[in-house]
Formats: C-alpha cells, structure tokens, sequence
C-alpha cells in the first residue's frame, strides 16, 4: 500500500513500480457492489482491466456473481485460481486448438460465452457437445459502440441458430463503449441507447421463441446512468483501479485512483521538466483523446507528461516551473 501524501515509498520498492492504494481499491470495490445491489443487478466485473486473481477474490466477496473476461487465456487463468462462474464476453472464433480448450474448460466452471453470428455459434456449439455441463450462449449486440455485435433485430436468427448448435441461449449482451468523452450527457445517451438496443434484442429472440434470462451491459462511464427495467447485469471493469481516462471524463476523482506507475526523478535538466525513469516501456505509449499528455502526475498536478521514450522516459513540468514539459529521447 501506499499514501498519495508521501512521495517516499516504502523501503524495497524499486522503481518503477506498479503500486495499488488499498483504501481507494478497497472503496472503489464496496462502492460498485452497492450500487448494483441498490439498483437490484447482478455484478459481474470484467477481469480484463486487472487479470489478478486476488483483486477477483476480493469482487466475488464483495458480492459479484462472477467474472467477465475478454479472451480465453483470461477465462482459463481465473478459472484456476479458482473463479467457477465466467462469461467470455467477446464472440470466440474457435479452430481446433481453442474448440479443445474451451471444452475442456467447459467441464470444470458454469461457462457463458459470446456469439454474434450463426456461423460462430455453430462452431462453438460443435466445440461443446456432449459437453458434461451446458454452455450458455449470449449474443451480442450492437448498441452504438460500432465495435462487434449484431444489430438488435438481427439477434433472433443468431441466437436461433445457437439453440439449433446445441447451446443453451442464455439472452444478450452490449457494450455501451460510445459513453466515453467530457460531457455527462454522452454518458446518459448510452446508457439510454444500451436499454433500447438490448430491449429490441429481447423482444427479437422472443419472436424466435426464446427467452432472454440475461440482459447484460453496463461500463464504468455509465455506472451513475443505471436505470432499473431492462438490463439486469452489469459488467464494469475500469472501476476497480480508475485511470487517467475515468479521471479525465470525470466520472471518478483523484482520490479514487487505486493504481499508479511509481517513478524516480532522475534528472532536471531545465527549469520547465524533469525526466522520470518510467518510459513507454513501463507505460505505453498510447494517448488518450480524453487526456493532457501521457498519464496523470498526483504528485505533480500541474505538470503535463509530454513524451515518452524507450530509454529515457516520462518528461514533467514540477511544481512551480512555467511551461511545459518536452520528450527526451
């Protein structure tokens, strides 16, 4: 654990270093499980943003259901630290190698898989069958995140055909991923737009004769946008740690970020920068629309990180120096 007050780590730490704030982890956990219990959903979070089984162990005794995950691996990893509930919830391209070891998985956890075509929800079902333990199927839908998911009136033929690959059709999915950005209102729109995509998907498998038991969406920026009716599972993952992202389109604040990169000052080559020992290699070099710079300085507020490089990383402005800061290389 550390404190965002102390700019000192413990002793034994070697920069860089990821380090957590058990307290905002801690709050941020509680606080998700009761809303989604006040809301009366079932939380499962998605594992993708943390692959720890600890972190896991923690949602589930806070009162999730299960657990989320984006691909296989992910899915075959919690599920021997012990995890015995997982939705995949990506539409899974099976060949032979990955048909045997979703089988496999299969028999040992209560599985959920995502499909958002019939051509993949026969290949899964041929993967499966005969399996000890049913697989459920969800399908996805496409509520304006424009990534993977049918259109919602098209998931009747997909869920039709799973049933008729052999699998349970358990209901459907979304991603309302569109609800990132500044403004609270994108937020409220997708949330709103998941509802009515994942209403007309029930609606849609009903015409084909069946019932949708799960409704399930839900992500950290729409977590304050939930509306009891519709959807009856939420899927979050951000929201354990936050990041620069959650903090940039407002939906947590600096005292809930629980996850953060440590680094050492190791040189102040000008008045306006200085330079840390944590580079792309440690952090990555994607930006964010969402975000000033690279990433987030709480110790350093005002400073922006301009630039990364592979060996000499991170570039800040501190405290009281004007301008701002510029890459080194």
């Amino acid at each position: 654990m550390f404190s965002r007050d102390e700019v000192q780590l413990p002793g034994g730490i070697a920069t860089p270093a990821l380090v957590v704030d058990l307290d905002a982890f801690e709050g941020n956990v509680a606080r998700m499980a009761a809303a989604a219990r006040a809301g009366g959903f079932a939380l499962r979070p998605h594992g993708k943003t943390h692959k720890s089984a600890d972190v896991a162990a923690r949602q589930l005794a806070a009162g999730a259901i299960g657990l989320s995950v984006a691909t296989l691996g992910e899915a075959e990893a919690f599920a021997r630290a012990g995890v015995d509930d997982l939705f995949i919830a990506y539409p899974l391209w099976l060949d032979d190698g990955k048909a045997g070891r979703l089988r496999l998985l299969a028999e040992t956890v209560a599985l959920r898989v995502g499909v958002d075509s019939a051509e993949a929800a026969r290949r899964l079902g041929a993967a499966v069958r005969g399996s000890a333990r049913p697989v459920e199927a969800l399908v996805e839908v496409d509520c304006g995140c424009r990534r993977t998911g049918v259109q919602p009136a098209a998931a009747g033929a997909v869920a039709a055909a799973a049933a008729g690959a052999g699998l349970a059709v358990a209901g459907v999915f979304t991603f309302p991923g569109h609800g990132y950005g500044h403004d609270p209102a994108a937020r409220e729109r997708a949330a709103r737009d998941e509802e009515r995509a994942l209403a007309e998907a029930v609606d849609a498998l009903a015409r084909h004769g069946l019932e949708a038991r799960v409704v399930s969406g839900g992500s950290t920026p729409t977590a304050g946008q939930w509306r009891p009716g519709v959807v009856g599972e939420l899927r979050p993952g951000v929201y354990v740690f936050n990041d620069a992202i959650q903090l940039g389109i407002g939906t947590c604040g600096p005292e809930d970020l629980a996850l953060a990169a440590a680094a050492t000052v190791v040189s102040v080559p000008a008045p306006d920068r200085f330079v840390l020992d944590a580079g792309s290699k440690v952090l990555g070099a994607d930006r964010s629309p969402w975000v000033d710079g690279h990433g987030y300085l709480p110790m350093f507020p005002g400073a922006t990180v301009t630039g990364l490089g592979s060996t000499t990383p991170w570039s800040g402005s501190p405290p009281g120096c004007g301008g701002r800061a510029s890459a080194r290389s």
